[in-house]
């Protein structure tokens, strides 16, 4: 998956909006204004930051080379993930579901009702 790749199908979820908060080159992804997915466009090869359930970010990180903790974000809530390596975009795009959803489940009832979720 290249970095373009990343940024439709971020862009394809339900509210999902792109900013630059920081600076020029993160590249941040919200649902409903809650952070997902962020990409540091310098970076080469691409990666991308995704939250994560802590148990699973940690098997996940003794399975896979291409993740590791994230990168100036909480270890323990976030991996740092590299989508120009040897993961399939199958698996990148099922860890980016799973970080959307993750956000989408910690918003509160009324609101994931306002917006459909549920």
């Amino acid at each position: 998956m290249n970095i373009e790749e990343f940024r439709d199908y971020c862009l394809s979820k339900k509210y999902v909006t792109e900013c630059f908060p920081f600076d020029e080159k993160t590249l941040v992804f919200k649902v409903a204004n809650k952070m997902f997915a962020l990409s540091g466009l310098e970076h080469q090869p691409s990666t991308i930051n995704l939250k994560c359930d802590p148990e699973k970010s940690i098997q996940l990180r003794e399975e896979y080379c291409d993740i590791i903790e994230g990168f100036h974000m909480s270890k323990k809530h976030w991996n740092t993930i590299s989508i120009e390596g040897g993961l399939h975009n199958d698996f990148i795009i099922e860890l980016i579901d799973h970080s959307y959803d993750l956000v989408v489940k910690g918003m509160t009832k009324k609101i994931q009702k306002e917006l459909g979720f549920i």
